[in-house]
């Protein structure tokens, strides 16, 4: 499906089709991302996973990315809650966990048909759906591309919230042969906003405008899971908007090819070169992403 109320239009040769895989209801940013992704006309949308966040705070958190999720749609009158899907409930506790879920087996479903158009998964949390897939059907792995918003900095790693909920999962798809864009923690950082920006460019942008201002300034007196983006009272990081971003603009001259490393128990990066190369973004056009977002999202609640 995709929204294409636009006095322009997208050449077919452009279109991709994409799956979002997001823990919609860990943080408030994944929302911002997931309503850029639906005003996008360039993006067929074939399903939205929801995943969970780990499972110290919320045993249930997958179903709450869900119910986030179906809320989104609600908002912005979509009838888009036939494309969600649920995710694994938890982490892989080994390598080999088949932790089979409706989105593992919607990745496989996707990367097997026969379309031309290319098939882009955007990971805004844990890779967990994405490695189980690969175990289900190793197939898939020239089929897709991956888009994982996630991983400490260069050359070291370190805490990473998306990372630490599934490190076996990161393992399991770094060591695999399929084309990863790793966005890692000091790039997605690079999308600082604050509350008066959003309130002046967001808040009065129809339902759904108001809903993402509203649920990231409650979010915002919530106590900081570790490892996520840092905030100084009157700012916030949209950390997974570069997810939607580089599918509307590649940024051609931002990454670097770097040897997948192997993540240990303290994820930290260490690098052994027996993995192939992966590209990773050190850089991202923020001016780019945002305005892009506000410009949708306004000609959205003009109808």
């Amino acid at each position: 499906m995709r929204y294409t109320n636009y006095a322009f239009e997208v050449p077919e040769e452009k279109l991709v089709r994409v799956i979002i895989d997001t823990d919609a209801k860990n943080e408030a940013d994944d929302q911002f991302a997931i309503v850029h992704a639906a005003l996008s006309p360039k993006l067929e949308h074939v399903g939205f996973i929801a995943a969970h966040y780990g499972i110290d705070r919320h045993q249930d958190s997958m179903q709450r990315s869900f119910e986030e999720l179906e809320m989104i749609f609600k908002k912005m009158q979509l009838p888009w809650g036939s494309l969600c899907v649920h995710g694994a409930d938890r982490p892989m506790y080994t390598k080999v966990d088949r932790c089979i879920s409706e989105g593992s087996s919607l990745i496989v479903q996707e990367a097997m048909k026969e379309d031309p158009r290319p098939l882009y998964v955007l990971f805004l949390g844990p890779l967990t759906d994405l490695a189980v897939a690969y175990l289900q059907e190793p197939r898939i792995a020239n089929r897709l591309t991956a888009i994982w918003i996630g991983g400490g900095a260069y050359p070291s790693g370190g805490p990473e919230f998306n990372l630490g909920n599934d490190i076996n999962a990161a393992n399991v798809v770094f060591s695999s042969p399929i084309p990863v864009w790793q966005v890692p923690k000091n790039v997605y950082e690079m999308m600082p906003v604050s509350f008066a920006e959003l309130q002046e460019r967001v808040f009065c942008r129809g339902a759904i405008g108001r809903y993402l201002f509203e649920q990231l300034n409650e979010h915002a007196h919530e106590p900081i899971p570790l490892g996520s983006a840092f905030r100084t009272g009157e700012s916030w990081v949209l950390g997974d908007s570069p997810a939607v971003g580089l599918l509307l603009y590649e940024h051609r001259f931002a990454f670097d090819w770097v040897e997948a490393p192997i993540i240990g128990s303290d994820m930290q990066y260490i690098h052994t070169k027996l993995n192939r190369p992966i590209r990773v973004y050190r850089n991202i056009d923020s001016r780019l992403i945002l305005e892009d977002f506000y410009a949708k999202l306004s000609l959205f609640a003009k109808g």
